[in-house]
């Protein structure tokens, strides 16, 4: 099992490990910790907000507007926006209710008798922040970008730590996966952290590629070259004709969607009259809307759902405008249940029911992905998998600065030394793959391998 590395190349292997470990190691701790939190998101919600969410089973319950007009009149100027229904007999309603002041407000509400329990600022709880947090760092695009940057450097830091810890020479394969627990100082966080790696690395490895598809750069380039391939969500299903198009995706327009759909576009309600509830709506020359004809209400659309066989739970957005639709989808832990719904406001009509059949195999790919990566696909023992991933991620962010710091001379950086000029054609080749495969990851490389040339010139000989 052992081998002997090209120098030159475990040099430079070794030089980006380094680096990338000093500079990445908060952020990966930062994504670990909260995907850890956001793994038990269910069951830490259900000790610290049981009185919201946990209701006397109800064998009835009240019709749907019921619960959105019991949560806008608990909250003074309030507008519903969304309402998630329950998932169980004694599980309550959530209502995304918009504040007067601009803010958004959930509102946990009994479906049996229309009670409001509760309410909170999502963002303002543990499980919130730790979603928030995980995603952007509460910094928005910027923040999605670092944490993209982190993760494709995660990727890096994995396959480069797998090179460094192979084991070569005398050492076995069983001393390499063993951590020396005798050891005192240095050798015992370095065996620690080597051992830790080994056990977690594919695991970590697949926890980045999972998240991925989420970040800004890299999701949009994949989702782009899916659809382009047409083996992402079929173009055939986002056209259909007749089917009047707004200018919003569906993220843009109800604010969380499936990532196969979030760049779909958002049917526009209007041009079918005569539909499931004989109403109309009647689009003018000059683009104004008639105002005379009424919406179907949140019941019939509830109604149009149940017929359809959409089954509780789902998360029904409400209609932005004249021209919104209602838009319901099922997000189950197993994602071959997916299923989207829209529908016309006014005539009732279906406009589009998407379900995971539909998706190309990319996108099938992802959204399995996606559940695995959050814990769910196969229940608890899913979530002590990914917890174990975790786990290893803070071990390793914290073990390397460690020995780093314990072998460093005071005051200086003690990074490995550089390659002779002669010696750096294999890592071009290599940084150009690792460009290839994270555009984001390489170009800041390349911007790192041009500053540590540059300092190499500049340091006195």
């Amino acid at each position: 099992m052992s081998f002997v590395p090209n120098p030159a190349i475990y040099r430079a292997v070794w030089r980006w490990h380094f680096y990338a470990g000093l500079i990445v190691a908060p952020f990966m701790l930062i994504l670990a910790v909260t995907g850890a939190i956001y793994l038990f998101n269910d069951e830490i919600n259900d000790v610290l907000h049981a009185d919201k969410r946990i209701v006397a089973p109800h064998a009835e319950t009240l019709p749907l507007s019921r619960l959105v007009g019991a949560a806008e009149a608990s909250v003074p100027g309030g507008k519903a926006t969304r309402i998630d229904t329950w998932s169980a007999p004694d599980r309550s309603a959530q209502v995304f209710l918009r504040t007067a002041e601009g803010g958004e407000l959930r509102v946990f509400v009994d479906p049996g008798t229309g009670g409001v329990l509760g309410a909170y600022v999502y963002e303002r709880t543990l499980v919130g922040f730790a979603d928030r947090f995980h995603g952007s760092l509460l910094l928005g695009k910027v923040g999605d970008g670092i944490v993209e940057l982190a993760a494709c450097w995660g990727v890096v830091l994995m396959v480069t730590g797998l090179y460094l810890w192979w084991p070569r020479g005398a050492r076995t394969l069983g001393q390499a996966l063993t951590p020396r627990l005798s050891a005192q100082g240095r050798p015992f966080w370095k065996s620690l952290h080597a051992a830790t790696g080994a056990w977690t690395a594919l695991l970590i490895l697949f926890l980045i590629m999972t998240g991925l598809p989420w970040a800004n750069v890299w999701g949009t380039l994949l989702r782009a070259g899916a659809d382009v391939a047409g083996i992402g969500y079929p173009t055939s299903h986002r056209d259909h004709g007749a089917v009047p198009a707004s200018t919003q995706t569906m993220k843009q327009a109800t604010g969380e969607a499936p990532w196969t759909l979030e760049e779909a576009p958002m049917p526009a309600s209007g041009g079918h009259a005569g539909g499931h509830g004989g109403h109309g709506q009647v689009e003018h020359a000059d683009h104004r809307v008639a105002t005379d004809v009424q919406p179907i209400g949140v019941d019939r659309a509830g109604e149009i759902l149940a017929a359809a066989g959409m089954a509780h739970p789902y998360r029904l957005s409400l209609p932005a405008g004249a021209t919104g639709v209602y838009s319901a989808y099922a997000y189950p832990d197993q994602p071959q249940g997916q299923r989207t719904i829209q529908i016309d406001q006014f005539s009732g009509k279906i406009l589009n029911d998407v379900g995971f059949q539909d998706y190309g195999p990319v996108a099938k790919a992802v959204e399995l992905g996606v559940q695995l990566h959050m814990g769910n696909y196969f229940g608890r023992l899913n979530q002590l998998v990914m917890l174990l991933a975790c786990l290893g991620t803070i071990v390793l962010s914290v073990t390397g600065p460690i020995m780093w710091w314990k072998r460093r001379p005071k005051g200086r950086l003690a990074a490995p030394k550089t390659l002779e000029p002669q010696k750096l054609r294999t890592v071009a080749l290599i940084t150009l793959a690792i460009a290839a495969l994270f555009p984001l990851a390489g170009l800041s490389l390349v911007a790192a391998l041009g500053i540590d040339w540059l300092i190499g010139r500049l340091r006195p000989a």
